[in-house]
């Protein structure tokens, strides 16, 4: 790599970083860059996989105080979720299948319909997530479930995807939702690289510029939360999947 690629490398982390510690984004920057620079889509995919635990790292240093409040909903969904990522990095590895492309720009526009559909109430101050139960209790393991199979499988865009679900399903507020979020995608996204190191070609080298901008986004991302109104950041959210998912559909039927 040259030091201008390193350089672009490094934005496009900072940049990835805060779209995905935000809300679950990063690939509406990173994904192309990885593209425009020569990777082929899988490797792509799985080498922003890699760089997105710094994201991960990050953003759970700067969301100690949201995740030791909800300490048991925080291991209740990454369990969950990463269970979901060890059977969808297995699949990819026996059937890599590049028709799944043509599922995501409908997966993440059912995201942002869900996700301005939260913005329509408010948590009730206080509410605990662990306090669900009931169908509504299963219905959301069963799709966190769902959602960590489709991050150790495709990956992309995954993250706004789990906090469209998340956002709907749990009775706490935005920062947290989004702090849950982010742990159980680092997780789930550190069990799906060991398992894509043996079975899939990561570049490395591109992963550590890479890193080091998301550490840096990954980190800002939820102290801009904190100070943002949850509403305006669902409906921001929302509006910006359905953007993502026109892209998404550009590249999948028309290009």
């Amino acid at each position: 790599m040259t030091i201008g690629e390193i350089g672009i490398l490094v934005l496009t982390g900072i940049g990835g970083g805060l779209l995905s510690s935000m809300a679950g984004m990063a690939s509406l920057i990173v994904y192309p860059v990885l593209l425009a620079l020569g990777v082929s889509p899988v490797s792509a995919n799985v080498t922003n996989t890699a760089a997105m635990i710094f994201t991960g790292v990050g953003s759970g240093l700067a969301s100690t105080r949201e995740l030791r409040a909800n300490r048991r909903l925080m291991v209740a969904v990454t369990g969950y979720a990463v269970a979901g990522g060890i059977l969808g990095a297995i699949l990819l590895a026996v059937a890599p299948g590049s028709t799944f492309e043509r599922v995501v720009p409908f997966l993440i526009a059912i995201a942002g319909g869900l996700m301005l559909w939260s913005a329509r109430t408010s948590p009730v101050r206080g509410a605990k997530g662990h306090v669900v139960t009931g169908w509504r209790l299963v219905g959301r393991n069963a799709v966190v479930l769902l959602v960590g199979l489709y991050i150790g499988y495709f990956g992309a865009a995954a993250g706004i995807v789990m906090l469209a679900i998340l956002s709907l399903t749990l009775p706490v507020s935005f920062a947290v939702a989004n702090a849950l979020k982010n742990f159980a995608t680092l997780l789930t996204n550190i069990v799906a690289l060991v398992i894509y190191a043996f079975t899939t070609k990561v570049y490395w080298l591109m992963v550590l510029p890479l890193g080091v901008g998301m550490f840096i986004g990954g980190y800002l991302g939820p102290l801009v939360v904190r100070h943002v109104p949850q509403r305006a950041l669902r409906i921001g959210v929302g509006i910006a999947a359905f953007g993502l998912a026109a892209y998404f559909f550009w590249t999948a039927y028309l290009e």
